[in-house]
């Protein structure tokens, strides 16, 4: 099991930056995948970038230059620097853990973003 505990979120302007945290409750080497989704209101939830244990990163095409995934193994915590943020990038923004097949996924509680314009 893991727990994921999101923060960073909050109140932006349109064209500024936020860098959002997710910290893992054991190393993210452990981890398969870890991503950032994001939910706005009447939409379904979207992958945002993922990273894997490897450092392979992947990036929803809609935000490739963007905003960017990263990780700090020694704090166990994967980022997410978002840039020229936009209304349309409004939206709860949960961090995800994939273990594989026997391990599970776990979802954080999530943080909410605000852009705006």
């Amino acid at each position: 099991q893991v727990q994921v505990v999101e923060s960073g979120g909050g109140l932006v302007q349109a064209g500024g930056s936020l860098r959002l945290s997710c910290a893992a409750s054991r190393s993210i080497f452990s981890i398969n995948i870890m991503g950032w989704y994001r939910q706005a209101p009447g939409k379904q939830r979207e992958l945002v970038a993922s990273i894997t244990s490897g450092g392979s990163t992947n990036y929803a095409d809609s935000l490739k230059g963007r905003f960017a995934i990263s990780r700090s193994i020694g704090k166990n915590t994967v980022y997410l620097q978002m840039n020229s943020l936009t209304a349309d990038d409004t939206a709860v923004y949960y961090c995800h853990a994939d273990l594989g097949i026997r391990g599970g996924e776990y979802w954080g509680q999530g943080t909410q973003v605000t852009v705006s314009s």
